[in-house]
């Protein structure tokens, strides 16, 4: 069931450090008895190109195009789908040299075409891309560090999602692009290489957010450099994109098929996701049903919401937060399982209602994924291995002083692990404080984890 998030192949080539303690120690789940609560909110209704299917690309072709099929050679790898106004793309994909010998580099092309009679200018709001190797290589980090000036970051999915959170356009990205009427521009044009390193896989994990005043369809493309008259490699350049856009087949290796969703027997397969979905960001005012507060828990007590919930990780919710595909392959995901790009803004409005000063405690969690309700949160003690989340979380609040506060931290978490505070507060009666949470879903993370409020013993 968790075949789909494992983490990529360029963890494996950097293991997580652990002590013998850990290795050798007999393994418990425990469970904390809690209240697991749906999500309130939901997604907005901005498109989202998601490429990350094929994960691992070996042969040059089409990863995921929403190209109109009249006129392409292979009109199956072309998905028909226009946008206009604002709209997201997000692209994960793995280098690996087909055979070992063959070093070139693979390059990834995103092109968007205008096929009206005038010009058509995309704004390119916030933008980030970034390899594993050398630009955020997967090391050992601490589960919990303070990131406010942004200098943590363990994998390229978790660089690039804190780069958009901090609302950055990474300098490789112009601010806008013009395309004239019936042509085409290139979005991205980036490399993949792997000719320096041992084994020679790397990968690369970005996210624009764009907006044109136009329509435009838009296309991403594997092609590996080509190679000038001395030897040395370079680009693929606009013509060369264009031709593997026209006449490509999709690119190689196919991921594996996903299970039907509405089938609940056997092994299921989330598969990787190659199309649009209808979703960029979650927004939720987590308050009590029939009112404008959240009441703190009582003391000594736990509720927790489900962050990236999917089909058989609802934690006992029967909540699906995974943004629904408008157009998809059909050897690929049925839904963007794991919400890789997707922003969780949540207002959590605090109150407490009773006559007794509280401390209240909000925490990030990462623990053992179930379906049906087991009665709480279970975890494992002492931790396993595999790190299960890598990435930064905003959290804006006012402090006990009255200051306000806006605090990131970059969290990288094992699989069943409770977490810490990310914000103490200490409330007297009757006491309202308003806590802002925000964080990107980032690639190389496995969903789904929780937001956990405790009123502290």
């Amino acid at each position: 069931m968790l075949s789909a998030f494992l983490i990529s192949l360029l963890t494996s080539v950097t293991p997580i450090a652990s002590s013998s303690a850990i290795a050798q120690a007999p393994r418990q789940i425990v469970l904390d008895p809690q209240q697991m609560r749906p999500l309130n909110g939901g997604l907005d209704e901005v498109p989202m190109l998601n490429s990350n299917s094929p994960e691992i690309v070996q042969t040059e072709g089409i990863l995921l195009s929403a190209f109109p099929a009249d006129g392409m050679a292979y009109p199956e790898a072309h998905l028909n789908f226009p946008f206009q106004g604002r709209f997201d793309l997000f692209t994960h994909h793995i280098s690996k040299a087909p055979p070992p010998e063959d070093l070139r580099t693979l390059y990834i092309g995103a092109i968007a075409h205008n096929p009206t009679d005038e010009p058509v200018t995309i704004d390119v709001l916030q933008a980030a891309s970034y390899l594993s190797q050398p630009d955020a290589p997967f090391y050992e980090a601490p589960n919990y560090s303070l990131n406010n000036d942004g200098s943590m970051y363990r994998g390229p999915g978790d660089r690039a999602m804190l780069d958009i959170l901090r609302g950055r356009r990474q300098d490789i990205f112009p601010a806008q692009i013009m395309i004239p009427p019936q042509q085409s521009r290139m979005l991205i044009n980036v490399p993949i290489p792997v000719k320096e390193l041992e084994p020679p896989l790397n990968g690369r994990s970005g996210l624009s957010r764009l907006r044109s005043n136009g329509k435009v369809y838009v296309a991403t493309l594997a092609l590996y450099a080509r190679s000038n008259p001395d030897g040395s490699e370079r680009a693929p350049n606009l013509e060369e994109w264009e031709q593997i856009l026209q006449q490509g087949k999709l690119a190689l290796p196919r991921d594996v098929v996903p299970t039907p969703p509405d089938l609940t027997e056997g092994r299921f397969e989330y598969s990787r996701v190659a199309g649009v979905q209808i979703g960029s960001q979650w927004f939720g005012n987590l308050t009590d049903k029939d009112s404008n507060d959240l009441a703190i828990p009582k003391f000594g007590e736990s509720y927790s919401y489900g962050l990236s919930l999917l089909q058989y990780g609802t934690m006992g919710t029967e909540q699906v937060q995974t943004a629904p595909l408008k157009v998809r392959y059909p050897d690929t995901a049925y839904s963007a399982h794991g919400n890789y790009g997707v922003q969780y803004n949540l207002t959590l409005p605090l109150h407490n209602p009773t006559q007794q000063t509280q401390t209240v405690v909000l925490t990030f969690q990462n623990p053992i994924k179930y379906d049906k309700p087991v009665g709480g949160l279970q975890f494992f003690e002492p931790l396993p291995e595999d790190v299960f989340f890598r990435g930064s979380v905003r959290v804006r609040f006012r402090d006990d002083k009255g200051l306000a506060q806006s605090r990131y931290v970059h969290l990288m978490m094992r699989r069943g692990e409770r977490g810490k505070s990310l914000v103490t507060l200490t409330m007297p009666p009757s006491d309202r404080r308003v806590v802002q949470f925000d964080f990107l879903y980032p690639a190389d993370a496995t969903p789904p984890q929780v937001l956990t409020v405790t009123t502290t013993k």
